[in-house]
């Protein structure tokens, strides 16, 4: 089994919008996909949304491990 990895993806200036990835890819791979959905969006307006990220990287990483986590969907344990 490959190493996974928990990587916070933040692409915007608000907090709230950021998601973790668990996943076998390494960070190139990942910004190779979104980061030129990301700088689209911003030099000529082509809106994203979160899971239009996660659909580029599981087309183009079909065959890794990806799973999308949002910090809201995360459960907390205090003690």
């Amino acid at each position: 089994m490959k190493k996974l990895n928990i990587i916070n993806i933040n692409t915007t200036a608000f907090q709230e919008e950021d998601f973790l990835l668990l996943t076998d890819l390494k960070q190139d791979e990942i910004m190779d996909v979104i980061q030129p959905i990301v700088l689209s969006e911003r030099n000529n307006g082509i809106e994203y949304s979160n899971d239009d990220l996660m659909t580029a990287l599981e087309n183009t990483y079909p065959n890794n491990y990806i799973e999308f986590y949002t910090y809201e969907s995360l459960d907390y344990i205090s003690i």
